[in-house]
């Protein structure tokens, strides 16, 4: 198994957003290649502990292969000041139960694909190198990227390309799908991909600063993992478990996924929630957090050249009122 080539993105504005401190017991929800999660270690120990937390196997694989030669991430590991767990972000609050955890003074999430997940060319995730039509981050769910391109109907297709890839050419790609479907299924990302770049002209190939193809494959990535949906439960769950005063680093790619997490935080910013002219509050209702950045924080221009994957990267924080 190879090393992870994965580079941590906004990793300083997160560490500092958080405001970690040593005992602290801190969550990553999306471990990954391990660079978040190694830097929140090295701030809250000794005495502190992390959670981090990740449906891929192969991600753990090579995490755990790479702390064979770090010898303060495998004390760690063995001393149980860093705990690894196979599963989805969405089950945050079941997980840290079942550990004995009620409470956490901060949490990260890196809603992005890492390095490693697109280059495995047989994850089917990138159209840069041919692979099977997969997508899944965990190998133990059913549906694939396969199964929503030969199964779903034109008007299902446009939607999703729609909805989650701001397609503009949505409807003609859909049809396009459907027709070369009825002469042979697809099987192979190659064949989606020049699918897609056949409903764009050359002069507008040419003019286009990304592949034709990349907010198809994001649109079919998103609804094979209910990314959108796993977040929801993420913020709704994970929020309330954080201390008094404890903050929360969301780290998003996608404009629906920013969206996602400004809404949430902006509802669970509100207080008093009684109709408007009542003399007094009768509802009760408190605001769960307040919202540390108000406008998304972006990476510096030093980071996007060093690492053109940041360039739409957006850092959202809020602290537990």
């Amino acid at each position: 198994m190879k090393e992870t080539r994965h580079i941590p993105v906004l990793l300083n504005e997160a560490i500092v957003a958080m405001n970690l401190q040593k005992g602290d017991v801190a969550v990553d929800a999306t471990l990954g290649g391990g660079g978040h999660t190694r830097k929140i270690l090295s701030c809250v120990l000794p005495g502190g502990r992390v959670v981090a937390f990740d449906a891929d196997e192969r991600a753990i694989g090579r995490f755990q292969r790479s702390a064979e030669s770090d010898t303060g991430v495998r004390q760690a590991m063995e001393d149980g000041s860093l705990v690894v767990v196979r599963e989805n972000f969405s089950r945050v609050a079941e997980m840290l139960r079942s550990l004995g955890i009620g409470e956490v003074d901060a949490m990260l999430a890196d809603f992005g694909f890492s390095t490693d997940q697109m280059d495995e060319a047989e994850r089917g995730f990138s159209f840069r190198s041919d692979g099977p039509l997969d997508m899944r981050l965990d190998e133990r769910t059913e549906t694939t990227a396969a199964t929503i391109v030969n199964g779903w109907d034109d008007e299902a297709l446009a939607k999703l390309f729609r909805e989650y890839g701001d397609e503009p050419k949505a409807w003609k790609i859909a049809k396009a799908i459907v027709a070369r479907r009825e002469v042979k299924s697809f099987e192979r990302t190659s064949e989606l991909a020049e699918t897609v770049s056949g409903c764009y002209s050359d002069v507008e190939r040419r003019k286009m600063n990304i592949h034709p193809a990349t907010k198809v494959f994001q649109a079919i990535r998103i609804e094979v993992n209910g990314e959108l949906s796993v977040i929801k439960t993420f913020l709704h769950d994970g929020i309330p478990l954080l201390r008094k005063g404890g903050r929360i680093a969301v780290i998003t790619f996608h404009s629906g996924e920013d969206a996602l997490v400004k809404r949430v935080f902006s509802e669970l910013s509100k207080g008093c929630v009684c109709p408007t002219g009542f003399p007094k509050c009768v509802c009760g209702q408190l605001p769960l957090i307040k919202t540390l950045s108000p406008k998304f924080i972006l990476p510096s221009e030093a980071e996007i050249a060093e690492n053109p994957r940041a360039r739409s990267a957006k850092l959202r924080v809020a602290e537990r009122a």
